[in-house]
């Protein structure tokens, strides 16, 4: 089963074209398109897939060159590299922006210079000066991770909630709406949550973090909030040592983000009880922006991605979220093959 994804807002002829044709540029050796591509970094599964899918698309036999900078979770080197590529003089910039605000300044450069540029995955909130943005709903992925746990523990007869949470990078708009829609649904159901804290979306920091809830709120939780797997990859170690049962057969609901291939093996084996996909293939979608832009049309400001909801256990076949009804997908190994 390969992933179908979805674009909110962009016209059907847009959609038919991705799906009839590899989203390549017939480019003369005299046209290739400079790109430059500022990535967050490779704290995880998700931004490994996100790096290799630009890779792919924009590759030179594609007829492009790709100027990439791996920025490592540092703000100040994102910046600096933005206006590297500024100074390289090259035809589009990609940015996976590692926070949300800082941006107006080095996008009114690029603007200045005439480069366009396309926001990926996260969201700048302090700027609108690029041409496009391609992601995620990220919270919507915290509504429907806390629609389901609502769902779940009523499913379950569990009817006290007491969570921790571990966070994504702090300031990142994965970790404010990831956070928001959870909080939300947690306030609305009167759940405690006891703890939360800074993760950094990686695994070592994400064990860290269980590691200290573990000693100080021993035996007060039952739920388990990773904002992405690699957190959860680590939590389940720290839980693990701590002696501290998890997931399906367990004491504590294990709940993740990002449904990595990693991620869907333990939610198939029953350690990771739901992941919420956050999709990272948005390399296709932005190699269209940058060819409507070639054509002198103006994109969508906003390109949406599908996303999908797994679990372990079929008890439940949908959550309404946003008082839309969203399926649930029982994992397979068959699913599993087809992830990122």
């Amino acid at each position: 089963m390969k992933k179908k994804l979805a674009v909110l807002g962009i016209a059907a002829s847009m959609c038919v074209s991705m799906c009839a044709a590899p989203m390549s540029v017939q480019a003369a050796e005299d046209d290739v398109l400079t790109i430059g591509f500022a990535q967050v970094g490779h704290e995880s599964d998700w931004r490994t897939a996100s790096t290799k899918s630009c890779q792919d698309v924009f590759s030179a036999e594609n007829g492009y060159d790709l100027q990439f900078v791996d920025c490592d979770n540092d703000s100040a080197v994102q910046l600096e590299a933005v206006r590297g590529f500024i100074e390289q003089e090259v035809d589009y910039i990609i940015i996976d922006p590692i926070v949300s605000t800082g941006w107006d300044t080095v996008l009114t450069e690029c603007e200045d210079a005439g480069i366009p540029v396309i926001v990926i995955d996260r969201t700048i909130d302090d700027s609108d000066k690029y041409a496009a943005w391609v992601g995620s709903n990220f919270k919507t992925e915290g509504l429907a991770a806390g629609e389901w746990l609502k769902a779940y523990a009523a499913e379950k007869g569990i009817e006290e909630i007491n969570a921790l949470v571990i966070e994504g990078t702090n300031g990142s708009s994965a970790q404010i709406g990831r956070t928001e829609g959870f909080k939300e649904i947690a306030d609305a159901e009167g759940w405690t949550i006891l703890d939360s804290q800074d993760g950094n979306f990686d695994q070592a920091t994400g064990q860290e973090v269980m590691e200290s809830y573990c000693k100080s709120y021993e035996g007060k939780f039952n739920v388990v909030v990773c904002q992405n797997d690699n957190e959860a990859f680590g939590a389940m170690d720290a839980m693990t040592a701590a002696g501290v049962t998890y997931g399906v057969e367990g004491d504590v609901i294990l709940v993740s983000f990002d449904a990595c291939t990693a991620g869907l093996e333990y939610v198939k084996s029953g350690d990771i009880n739901a992941d919420f996909e956050c999709n990272p293939l948005a390399a296709p979608f932005v190699e269209e922006v940058i060819k409507q832009l070639e054509a002198g049309e103006t994109p969508e400001k906003e390109v949406y991605m599908e996303e999908h909801w797994y679990v372990n256990e079929d008890i439940l076949s949908e959550i309404t979220v946003d008082g839309v009804a969203q399926p649930l997908t029982v994992v397979t190994d068959e699913i599993i093959e087809a992830q990122y």
